[in-house]
């Protein structure tokens, strides 16, 4: 079966029908708006997924299948389109959105309908409650992980004063609190920071507020398009001060849209895409860090070769996993109970217990072999594009290490990798 015929409302005006045997996952993305530009590329990814899934048989020859409604950035008009997937069409399994604010919205929905939500998403709502109804898992590392990381690296360069220039979204925010509280624990000063709402013409009086505080680095916890904003504007004041790059800002969009060389040389940390079993924390430095890349780049490889050429965004190899994380537990629960989970909350305590670190691993590389095998009932956890997979009693994946880099003209750099050793100061 081509993959044309598996999908459905996507960002194409003239979406085909999905098969009617079809394994249906819901997913809704910003095709359009303020963060159109990663809409495209973490559909991709899933797309992937799927071709990887039904090549290696699907479901007892059932294929995956990807039902995508828009979320235009927006969570007035993305809110529709939730509602039309939970409701309307039905979805059992639900993946994004990637606005925060729409995820906390649909919550007690999920719960109501026992339905089942991935969270491959930044800025996804943390997971931190037991529900008995609704399943809720979240893949990419929490505010606290990357505030840890932040105030870490800005402990390390000795820089004694740190404030913030951040959106008042509730990643970015939560992001900027975490990385003040815990570089106030280590002992360095916090200077007044700025907030703003994104979507606004200028931002040069809140640069100007930031930057008056004279701290050693001022963090920017933004969303790219903005970012790019207040960047070109800040370039235009003379450049004041020294940045500090927030996780959202790792993106080809942030690049694009700002002058060449403007942040060479700044610092910024987001997820590691390096294995858990690809670090080794250094003897002769526990702060130290060496990690290989050879997962990553050979994920990065196969989008590109698939995608003419396209390379996935940091935040795509955890959308790819999450539909790959979907499909497994559900072959995994037809094998062992005789019956595919409907309910989220059934299909959550699968994959928690599927993942353990007890059991064999299986490769995103190799699904061709791992599926059979969980059709015969083995449990197998998942080696993915972006992580090794252990869920905590929430449904929150476990994270240990994050990555540090910088900017060289129109390329990201990769630097030491960062341990997250902040959880006793919680």
């Amino acid at each position: 079966m081509g993959l044309a015929s598996l999908l459905s409302a996507s960002c194409s005006p003239a979406a085909p029908v999905l098969p009617e045997d079809a394994v249906v996952i819901g997913a809704i993305l910003p095709f359009s708006g303020g963060e159109s530009a990663v809409g495209r590329n973490l559909e991709q990814a899933m797309l992937l997924a799927l071709e990887d899934l039904n090549a290696a048989g699907g479901l007892d020859g059932r294929p995956f299948a990807i039902l995508t409604r828009d979320s235009h950035s927006s969570w007035e008009r993305g809110l529709d389109a939730l509602v039309d997937l939970l409701y309307a069409e039905e979805v059992a399994y639900l993946v994004g959105p990637e606005e925060n604010d729409l995820a906390r919205e649909i919550a007690q929905d999920v719960k109501t309908l026992d339905r089942f939500h991935m969270l491959p998403g930044y800025a996804a709502p943390s997971v931190e409650h037991s529900e008995a109804s609704g399943g809720w898992m979240r893949l990419a590392p929490s505010p606290f992980d990357v505030g840890c990381a932040l105030a870490l690296v800005a402990d390390g360069e000795r820089l004694g004063s740190v404030n913030s220039l951040a959106a008042r979204d509730d990643y970015n925010a939560s992001v900027s609190s975490e990385f003040m509280s815990l570089f106030a624990a280590f002992g360095g000063r916090i200077l007044p920071s700025v907030t703003f709402t994104s979507g606004q013409p200028t931002y040069t009086t809140k640069i100007e507020d930031a930057f008056e505080a004279h701290a050693g680095h001022t963090l920017l916890a933004a969303y790219p398009a903005t970012g790019s904003t207040i960047v070109t504007e800040w370039t235009v004041a003379g450049r004041p001060g020294t940045w500090l790059l927030g996780p959202a800002l790792r993106t080809e969009v942030l690049l694009a849209n700002i002058p060449t060389g403007t942040l060479d040389g700044y610092v910024g940390v987001s997820p590691s895409l390096s294995l858990r079993s690809e670090c080794h924390v250094m003897d002769d430095a526990p702060e130290t860090v060496a990690c290989a890349t050879g997962n990553a780049a050979a994920f990065i490889e196969r989008f590109s070769r698939r995608w003419s050429g396209e390379v996935p965004f940091p935040a795509a190899h955890f959308y790819y996993d999450g539909v790959v994380l979907i499909a497994m537990g559900l072959v995994y629960a037809q094998a062992t109970t005789g019956e595919i989970p409907t309910s989220g909350a059934a299909l959550k305590n699968i994959l928690r217990e599927l993942n353990s670190p007890d059991h064999g691993a299986a490769s995103w590389r190799d699904l061709k072999d791992a599926m059979p095998r969980l059709r015969a009932g083995v449990p197998l956890r998942y080696v993915g594009a972006a992580a090794e997979y252990d869920f905590d009693s929430y449904g929150t994946n476990r994270h240990h290490f994050m990555q540090k880099w910088t900017i060289d003209g129109n390329a990201f750099v990769d630097l030491a990798h960062v341990p997250v050793t902040c959880k006793a100061l919680r």
